[in-house]
C-alpha cells in the first residue's frame, strides 16, 4: 500500500494552533471558547481535516511495523483513518458550519482508535498537538530576526 501522507505539506504553526484549540474547546465542551476560536479562523472546517489527514492518520499508519509483520488490525486502522479524510473532506464542503461536526468525528476517533485505558481524549489530543505543532515548526522555520517560542501543552 502507497504511503500517501509523505507527500503531505504540513500544516503551518499558526494553523495547527488554532485546530487543536478549537478541538480541545469542543471536547471539553467549552461552547464559548470554540465559537471564539471557530470565528477567528474561517477555514476551521479544512483546518480540522488536515489534522486528520497530515497528522491523525499516519499516527493509526501500520504502527509496530518495525516489530514485525503488519496484522490485519494494523491494515484496517489505516484504512478507516484515510475513510475518516474522504468523509470529513466532503463535510468541510458545507462550510465554517461543518467544523463542530467534524470536530465532534475526531474526537470520536481519538476516543475509539487511539486511547488506551489510563489515557484520555484530552491527553491524546495534547500528544497529537505536539506532534503537529512541532512538525509546523520544524517545516516553517522562523525568518531571520523572528524568534518563534515552542509552546508546552498543558
Amino acid at each position: 500500500m502507497p504511503d500517501t501522507t509523505a507527500s503531505l505539506a504540513p500544516m503551518t504553526p499558526h494553523a495547527a494552533i488554532s485546530a487543536f484549540s478549537y478541538l480541545r474547546a469542543v471536547q471539553a465542551g467549552d461552547v464559548e471558547a470554540a465559537r471564539e476560536f471557530a470565528g477567528a479562523e474561517p477555514r476551521m472546517a479544512e483546518l480540522l481535516v488536515d489534522v486528520v489527514e497530515r497528522i491523525v492518520v499516519p499516527v493509526t499508519a501500520l504502527p509496530g511495523l518495525e516489530a514485525g509483520e503488519p496484522t490485519t488490525e494494523m491494515f484496517a486502522l489505516e484504512a478507516l483513518g484515510r475513510i475518516l479524510v474522504a468523509t470529513l473532506r466532503t463535510w468541510a464542503q458545507a462550510g465554517p458550519d461543518a467544523a463542530e461536526g467534524i470536530a465532534c468525528a475526531v474526537i470520536d476517533f481519538v476516543m475509539q482508535f487511539l486511547t488506551d485505558d489510563h489515557e484520555d481524549v484530552a491527553e491524546v489530543l495534547r500528544q497529537l498537538e505536539v506532534v503537529g505543532v512541532g512538525q509546523a515548526l520544524d517545516a516553517h522555520p522562523a525568518l531571520d530576526g523572528v524568534h518563534l517560542v515552542r509552546l508546552s501543552i498543558v
